[in-house]
């Protein structure tokens, strides 16, 4: 790999979207504290939440877990300002920076970012000024290096790029699966990425956990190269092996993914010529996979005018694809909508729609899914 910012970072980020869970909904401290001992003991440094993780909890669980047990010296700690969600003007946007420090008593943040730009949502930055707001910041110290997280087209990612040279570097989702996805144009923004001399950080390596375990075609070919490498270990060395990659971010929500994860990116080496071959012959298998490709973000409920749990949804149908069930879903699409909106209660308001990082059509495949009802 040549040279760039971030390149002596540690090629396993810990991502805080999805930490562990308590039978009551709330955060599980004790474990994450584990998951984070675990991480740093081996090497690990970068950790990445946001304001509006889990309600603000990711913020408060990394705080208890990490920020109050650590010297702050020993580790990174990225959060996100979201200029479209959990604000309503300037003011409330710009809070989110003052709040991210209050509930983390971190000081300061090494790495913030403009949170999940994408068309419908870049231009509020510009609006609330934010883009100055966070420069002030670092110039303040409170902000060692900033950038923004990005889900639109590459057209965009240019304009953006040329219209903010000075941006330390930006995150973006890649994986194998999105590659030459035209929905998510992870090599297209990668290689803009690259010939603006921007480095990244990367989301969603696994897609959502998808990647972790993939359709049984996958899977063999995986088995069939490294009996003993488990399906996310491919996912997360295929990105860490690209030149320009300051750490690749997977959301381990329990201690298990975490032991995964250290046992092949504590000595990480990246993919030989070979296992190239392997990914790009699990890429042609993933081409005739007509999954819905939902990462479970949930991005698109928080604003549903009707509660309708999406992602769980979805999660029906796709295993209902792949399975059969008895009575062809219907049960396990009433578990999931038993306290929540039901496929058919959707208004096509759109809002979903334009809040998916993935770009899916939900009102037509939530028009598909009233088959359960």
């Amino acid at each position: 790999m040549s040279g760039y910012f971030g390149k002596d970072v540690f090629k396993l980020g810990f991502g805080l979207m999805r930490l562990p869970k308590n039978g009551d909904g709330s955060i599980d401290i004790p474990q994450v504290s584990k998951m984070v001992d675990m991480f740093i003991d081996a090497g690990g440094t970068y950790f990445d939440t946001a304001f509006v993780y889990d309600n603000g909890e990711s913020e408060k669980a990394i705080k208890a877990a990490l920020v109050d047990r650590y010297p702050r010296d020993r580790y990174t700690l990225c959060t996100k300002l979201c200029a479209w969600m959990s604000c309503h003007d300037e003011a409330s946007a710009k809070q989110q920076f003052w709040t991210s420090l209050e509930r983390t008593v971190a000081g300061y943040f090494d790495y913030y970012l403009l949170h999940a730009l994408q068309r419908n949502n870049y231009t509020k930055y510009d609006e609330y000024h934010i883009w100055d707001f966070v420069k002030e910041q670092k110039a303040k110290g409170l902000i060692k290096h900033w950038g923004f997280s990005f889900h639109a087209d590459p057209a965009l990612l240019e304009e953006l790029l040329t219209t903010h040279p000075d941006v330390d570097f930006i995150q973006l989702q890649i994986n194998y699966a999105d590659w030459d996805n035209p929905g998510v144009a992870s090599r297209q923004c990668y290689e803009i990425a690259r010939k603006h001399g921007v480095s990244i950080t990367v989301m969603e390596p696994i897609k959502g956990g998808k990647l972790a375990n993939p359709i049984p075609e996958v899977q063999s070919l995986f088995k069939a190269a490294n009996p003993n490498a488990s399906a996310a270990s491919w996912a997360i060395r295929y990105v860490a092996s690209m030149d320009g990659i300051i750490t690749v971010l997977s959301g381990m929500s329990n201690i298990a993914q975490m032991q995964d994860n250290l046992s092949y990116m504590k000595d990480f080496k990246p993919l030989s010529e070979a296992e190239q071959d392997v990914i790009k012959q699990v890429q042609a298998a993933l081409d005739k996979d007509k999954s819905i490709p939902c990462t479970a973000c949930h991005y698109c409920t928080d604003g549903c005018p009707v509660n309708i749990p999406i992602p769980e949804i979805f999660a029906v149908k796709n295993d209902e694809d792949k399975n059969k069930s008895w009575d062809n879903g219907k049960q396990k699409y009433n578990i999931a909508t038993a306290t929540h909106g039901k496929a058919s209660d959707c208004l096509q308001c759109g809002q979903c729609e334009s809040a998916c990082p993935q770009h899916l059509p939900i009102i037509r495949l939530l028009e598909e899914c009233r088959c359960f009802e």
